[in-house]
């Protein structure tokens, strides 16, 4: 069987393979929020909120915990396929438990926004904490980020953002 779109034939192992034209997909690609809400967790509540507001499909990405050594940041997105997914993707929720400059440097968080930021794809964050000032958002070039916590939080989170994304 020929295919006429640029996509492969067969649909990735992930949630949120599209076809041709524009993504009806979401990335939401979570850190833990603490030790109660791994990222998984994280991701799962904020997609939810996506599909129960009738949203876009998410395709969910457990972020690892955050690491000191910019290679596992590489490492743990390459092992993700997560330029793909993310390119296949109409945007991306970035989850963190708390965002705020000191922490940011070779972080998974801004490499994220980073790729997204390069490659067009609009990025939004949902975070426990946010101690970003309005100039570290605007370098991150995130449309918005949202304050959640506990899974209701996060589902509600999910709720606003499809309305947005």
């Amino acid at each position: 069987m020929t295919s006429t779109s640029d996509q492969p034939a067969t649909v990735p192992p992930w949630r949120g393979a599209r076809g041709p034209g524009i993504s009806q997909w979401v990335l939401v690609a979570c850190a833990p929020f603490g030790p109660r809400l791994p990222g998984a967790a994280v991701a799962d509540a904020i997609a939810r909120g996506i599909e129960n507001a009738g949203g876009l499909q998410p395709d969910v990405c457990a972020l690892p915990a955050p690491s000191d050594r910019a290679q596992d940041v590489q490492r743990v997105l390459d092992e993700l396929d997560f330029d793909a997914r993310m390119l296949r993707a109409r945007a991306v929720v970035i989850g963190a438990a708390r965002l705020e400059e000191q922490t940011l440097a070779g972080s998974v968080t801004i490499e994220i926004a980073t790729r997204a930021r390069q490659r067009g794809v609009p990025a939004y964050a949902v975070a426990r904490e946010d101690a970003l000032d309005s100039f570290d958002a605007r370098v991150l070039d995130l449309q918005v980020i949202l304050r959640a916590r506990g899974r209701a939080g996060l589902v509600k989170a999910g709720l606003q953002l499809a309305g947005l994304v």
